[in-house]
Order: structure tokens, then C-alpha cells, then sequence
């Protein structure tokens, strides 16, 4: 009989954590230790994949992520050496564990988990949900893509992704050794509005377009499925 209670609290516990732990109340993306996330992405030139996340200000005290699906099968462990780093508005230093990994036939629907190991041994889990729904990539594209001598564009447009509530933009000037000059920020409609002088008469440009279905969505995270074009190019009039 001891035996079964303990059973039931460690199972009550389990069940508890991403609600005692919340950054957002009910939100079982956010624990005290971080925020987790996976995205089912459609790159080109390349099988569709997920990417799965843990961002948290504690890296110093974690010793091990592990990301589970929905039948409890280990999927993969997030590599701490490999990270993006960024800071906070309080000026904390944010490490993002990010992790790509072949998505096939076993994958499934369902609430995946992260489950942090710290340093002092505590177990800390936290969800997302993840439907595997495949984002068209962006298409038919003004200017079109290797658009050679083009007047100098005071907008780029695609053609609407059905499934795509917010897209964002990113340009590089191929003159520039393609130095990045520009990230728009996330946009409702399939056009952007480009700053004036960004764009000057002879230059050479890269772009592509991200899609996204959602943004920070209490059950599917800041995202769940989304697609990156390929590399467009044009030129333009001196």
C-alpha cells in the first residue's frame, strides 16, 4: 500500500510540475528553469525536420536535457555545447539549446516533453504540442527570383501561404559578402514594405521568407510548423 501512494504522489507531481512552475500560469512550455518548444519545419533541399529548443537564464545548473514524445520514447538529448546566446531585457544572458532532428514514420501527434536534469539532481519537465502539418514554402515572388537590373523595389511580395498567419524577412547584400542587413520584423500579410535606402541602385540581393502558422500560442508555443524559402536574388538598376 505504501508503495501505491508513493506511486500516486510521484505520479500527481509529474503531472503538476508545468503548472507549479509556470511562467505563464497554465502555459507548460515555461518551468522556473526555462521555456521549451519544438517546430516541424520544411526547408528546401532537405527532408522536413524538427527543431527542438530549451532558452533558460540557468544553464549553469542544468546538467542534461532529454526530449520525449507522446509514447515516452526518448527522441533525442539537447547538446549544451551548442547554443545561441542572447540577453534579456534585465541583461541576463540567455543560452537557446537548439537541436535539429530527422523526423520519420514513428513520429506522431501528441504533447512532447522536456525533462531538465540539474546539478542537484531534481527532474524539471516541461510540454508542447506538436502536429505534423507540412508549410508550403513561399512562392511566386516580385521581383522573381534571379530578376536581373530590376528599378529599385519599394516592397518584395509572395503569394499567401494558406496555412501561414505571420511571415518574416530576411536580406542580405550579396556585395557585402552576404552580410544580413535586414530582419523584419513578424508580418500578418505576404509583403513587405521596405525601409527607404535600404535598397541602393546597383546593388545585388539575397532574400528568403520564414512562414509561420502561430505565434506564442498557449498550447503549439511560439510556433508549430513553418517553412524557409530557398535563396532569392535580384539585382538592381544603377
Amino acid at each position: 500500500m505504501n508503495m501505491l501512494i508513493k506511486c500516486l504522489v510521484f505520479a500527481i507531481s509529474i503531472t503538476l510540475i508545468p503548472f507549479v512552475y509556470a511562467g505563464k500560469l497554465t502555459d507548460k512550455h515555461y518551468s522556473h528553469v526555462g521555456f521549451f518548444d519544438i517546430h516541424y519545419c520544411n526547408w528546401p533541399d532537405r527532408k522536413p525536420f524538427i527543431l527542438a529548443l530549451f532558452s533558460t537564464v540557468h544553464y549553469k545548473n542544468i546538467n542534461e536535457i532529454e526530449i520525449f514524445d507522446p509514447d515516452n520514447r526518448k527522441i533525442t538529448s539537447l547538446d549544451l555545447d551548442r547554443f545561441r546566446q542572447v540577453e534579456t531585457k534585465s541583461k541576463k544572458i540567455k543560452k537557446v539549446f537548439i537541436k535539429q532532428v530527422e523526423v520519420d514514420a514513428t513520429f506522431k501527434d501528441g504533447w512532447y516533453r522536456s525533462v531538465v536534469s540539474l546539478n542537484d539532481g531534481t527532474k524539471v519537465i516541461s510540454y508542447d504540442y506538436v502536429k505534423y502539418t507540412l508549410m508550403e514554402m513561399a512562392s511566386k515572388t516580385v521581383p522573381e527570383d534571379e530578376s536581373e537590373e530590376v528599378d529599385v523595389p519599394e516592397s518584395l511580395r509572395w503569394k499567401k501561404i494558406d496555412d501561414a498567419k505571420y511571415y518574416q524577412v530576411f536580406i542580405k547584400d550579396m556585395w557585402q559578402d552576404g552580410k544580413l542587413i535586414y530582419t523584419s520584423k513578424l508580418l500578418d500579410k505576404n509583403k513587405l514594405k521596405l525601409p527607404e535606402g535600404l535598397l541602393e541602385p546597383g546593388g545585388y540581393y539575397s532574400w528568403r521568407i520564414h512562414a509561420r502558422d502561430v505565434n506564442e500560442d498557449i498550447k503549439l508555443g511560439d510556433f508549430n510548423h513553418g517553412s524557409l524559402s530557398k535563396i532569392l536574388t535580384f539585382s538592381v538598376t544603377d
